[in-house]
């Protein structure tokens, strides 16, 4: 079973940035694309950003401008650089990724990683 681990977090200034980087551990099949979501305590989690297979990009209206995802197939892995932190970007970043396989829709999820956004 593909598992994916994430790396990257921190306690990091308001202002400062971060690189969050989503490492999987096998190839996945039929992937439609890779999620970054976000849980701050007591809150639900949300998605922040993703790429599509075919290399298309979102983000959540908070992010735009502050944080670019991008993947390289290559070495397996999805980054998010996140530059202009905010005290309200605290929360565990998750990486996730869904696809379909034999017709059935998987989901991955990483173990997560944090992020504390502090002065």
């Amino acid at each position: 079973q593909v598992q994916l681990v994430e790396s990257g977090g921190g306690l990091v200034q308001p202002g400062g940035s971060l690189r969050l980087s989503c490492a999987a551990s096998g190839r996945l099949s039929n992937v439609v694309a890779y999620n970054w979501y976000r849980q701050a305590p007591g809150k639900q989690r949300d998605l922040v950003a993703y790429i599509t297979i075919d290399g298309d990009t979102n983000y959540i209206d908070t992010v735009k401008g502050r944080f670019t995802i991008s993947r390289d197939e290559a070495k397996n892995t999805v980054d998010l650089q996140m530059n202009s932190l905010r005290l309200e970007d605290t929360a565990a970043y998750y990486c996730h990724v869904y696809g379909f396989r034999d017709g059935l829709k998987y989901d991955v999820w990483g173990q997560g990683t944090q992020v504390t956004v502090s002065s």
